[in-house]
């Protein structure tokens, strides 16, 4: 069940007293401890979509944005970034290969990509 609390038990050393130790996690603990880097992530896909031409702009709201790699597995990450960008996030089919697969895509179709291909010496520095 989604609404089901979660927990798991962690083994390790703790570092204040080096001896190993046995502690049991909730979802909530694991929430707070990546709640600054979550915002941050939610920041800049906003500024990404700040930054983007407004015809773009137009079919990411149209089509929505779509989540890859074990990010996505985060439960209900898809429905915050939703909520604060307003844009549908859904969760690509098998999250964890979909960026080696599209990469596979775009080898073998390296012709029909070289005009949405950046290259190494034109690349976009950050800001």
């Amino acid at each position: 069940d989604d609404n089901e609390a979660r927990e798991a038990t962690v083994r390790g050393r703790d570092l204040m007293t080096g001896l190993p130790r046995e502690v049991v996690m909730t979802e909530s603990d694991v929430r707070e401890a990546i709640s600054k880097s979550i915002r941050t992530l939610i920041v800049s896909v906003k500024q990404v979509i700040e930054d983007t031409p407004p015809e773009l702009v137009s079919d990411i709201m149209h089509r929505g944005i779509v989540m890859v790699g074990g990010g996505s597995f985060l439960r209900g990450l898809n429905k915050v970034i939703s909520a604060e960008t307003k844009i549908p996030v859904s969760i690509a089919e098998d999250p964890l290969t979909a960026v080696v697969r599209g990469c596979g895509v775009v080898l073998e179709h390296l012709d029909d990509f070289s005009n949405v291909l950046v290259q190494h010496e034109d690349e976009v520095s950050p800001k």
